[in-house]
């Protein structure tokens, strides 16, 4: 019997333990890292140039020597490869690299004193690093730890100068000692480049951020990265909330977003819990309303609606050529639903009809309820989704009696194109500003195109950076780190 038990619960446990789906899924490819690899080689130039090393200094024989200020003069890096691995999630290889340097000696034998450059290059170079990505604090994506390793095939070393003939001999010495020195910067110039800088540009992809006065966007990834040989997969909260006063997290049960494709160079998966959260969000923080009132009801829907409602009213004659006033507001959350052939958001509205005396109390004259579904339109400008609605069916009635819904039939026109005319405006001036999908700063989304699934849509683009890797790592590091935006009732997540 107890086994009977437990058997009948293991179900329960599981689907209590399993993850949350997530609410936005991005997919980098192949062809995406390929672009990361172009502008991520002019960083890592930059970065090589910029080595330095300590003085090198001693004596060998009668001999004492002192070589500093080493520079780097000239460097070339022919072969690189940016790729996923499944253990470590990306590799990044340089191969037969070279580097050019120039060094200044101080040399004294006997009595005898020559100072001047030596320039020494470095052949076949090979760079290995392995960074592995992980979920870090606060469901932010970071570089958690790197290997490295360096290797310099040759060197060979020029001296000039007064005594060149007589110090050739300690170029063999020189190029030794300028070898280690340099094979010891390497891989820490590498890195910083990965575990300090290319973390700071991780910092600029939003986690907890607002979206405008009213509401914020939850980006928090799930878990680490999933990466495969030519693609890797990042599983973020996706989940809108209110800025104050909602401490709930609204659970996921949509369907999980899957993307099969790997042919352009970025996928972004949104499920129905995404757009629902954002209607839920809204719906909370008190914004799906809006008044109508005197000269801002139209003339010919305030003839339709006096007609059509005195009748059945006993209202004072002082009051009865008082301006209306319309007052619409969304009963229920929305609700997001995709399907193949596009999405749709079903919307339940209640609208209270009042007379408005000067100096008095409103008169109540009766509440219409408004059912409508809109079709949504998925857009992406540089990093900002959009959603244009369009609103398509509309009826109205009366939650009283039947009789009075059909006498209502005559309000249905009118009462669409004010939604059509007036309020549909104001939604999508809220939607055009969209909202930033978690990209790093500098890199945009160019050529999208949206296909809508069953329960989720995904958006395939391509990359394009708008700025260098330089600058957004720069100015950002010049800058205080933004805030976290937390919920109402829930400490801040670290970022």
């Amino acid at each position: 019997m107890l086994l009977h038990c437990l058997l009948l619960l293991l179900p329960g446990l599981a689907t209590a333990t399993a993850p949350a789906p997530p609410g936005c899924r991005i997919r980098i490819t192949a062809k995406g890292l390929e672009l990361v690899k172009r502008e991520g080689l002019r960083f890592v130039e930059q970065e090589l140039a910029n080595i330095t090393t300590e003085d090198l200094h001693g004596k060998e024989g009668h001999f004492h020597y002192n070589i500093s200020n080493l520079r780097v003069t000239h460097l070339q890096l022919p072969f690189s490869d940016l790729r996923f691995e499944p253990r470590q999630h990306l590799a990044f290889d340089i191969r037969n690299a070279s580097i050019s340097l120039r060094l200044r000696r101080q040399l004294l034998y006997w009595f005898f004193y020559d100072a001047g450059s030596i320039t020494t290059s470095a052949e076949g170079v090979h760079i290995h690093t392995a960074l592995e990505l992980s979920k870090g604090r606060g469901g932010r994506l970071r570089v958690s730890a790197m290997n490295c390793s360096a290797s310099i095939a040759r060197m060979s070393t020029g001296v000039s100068g007064t005594l060149r003939k007589v110090y050739a001999f300690l170029a063999a010495f020189v190029t030794t000692g300028v070898r280690i020195l340099l094979n010891r910067q390497i891989c820490p110039v590498m890195n910083h480049a990965g575990l300090v800088l290319l973390n700071s540009l991780l910092d600029t992809v939003p986690v907890r951020n607002p979206v405008d006065k009213h509401i914020g966007i939850d980006y928090s990834l799930l878990s680490n990265p999933a990466v495969q040989a030519d693609t890797m997969d990042l599983d973020f909260k996706g989940m809108f909330f209110p800025l104050g006063g909602w401490n709930e997290t609204l659970p996921n049960v949509a369907v999980e977003p899957v993307i099969r494709e790997a042919e352009r160079m970025v996928y972004v998966a949104l499920s129905e819990f995404f757009f629902d959260s954002a209607l839920l969000a809204y719906y909370r923080a008190g914004l799906l309303s809006v008044q109508f009132a005197g000269e801002q009801v139209p003339t010919d829907l305030a003839v339709l609606l006096r007609a059509t409602l005195f009748g059945s009213l006993l209202i004072k004659p002082s009051v009865v050529d008082t301006p209306l006033v319309l007052r619409l507001h969304v009963s229920a959350p929305p609700r997001c639903t995709i399907r193949p052939w596009g999405m749709s958001i079903s919307v339940t509205a209640l609208l209270s009809i009042y007379l408005a005396p000067a100096e008095q109390p409103l008169v109540a004259l009766s509440s219409i309820t408004m059912e409508s579904q809109m079709s949504g339109k998925v857009t992406l400008h540089g990093k900002a989704l959009r959603v244009q609605l369009d609103l398509n069916r509309f009826r109205i009635y009366s939650s009283q009696s039947a009789l009075e819904s059909l006498a209502l039939l005559p309000l249905q026109a009118p009462l669409k194109t004010l939604l059509q005319l007036a309020v549909m405006p104001l939604i999508n001036g809220r939607t055009r500003q969209g909202v930033q999908i978690p990209l790093p700063e500098g890199m945009d989304f160019v050529k999208e195109e949206v296909t809508h699934h069953r329960g989720y849509l995904t958006v395939g683009a391509d990359l394009h950076f708008s700025k260098g890797l330089r600058e957004v790592i720069e100015q950002h590091r010049a800058l205080p780190p933004p805030a976290a935006v937390p919920c109402t009732g829930r400490p801040p997540s670290p970022g």
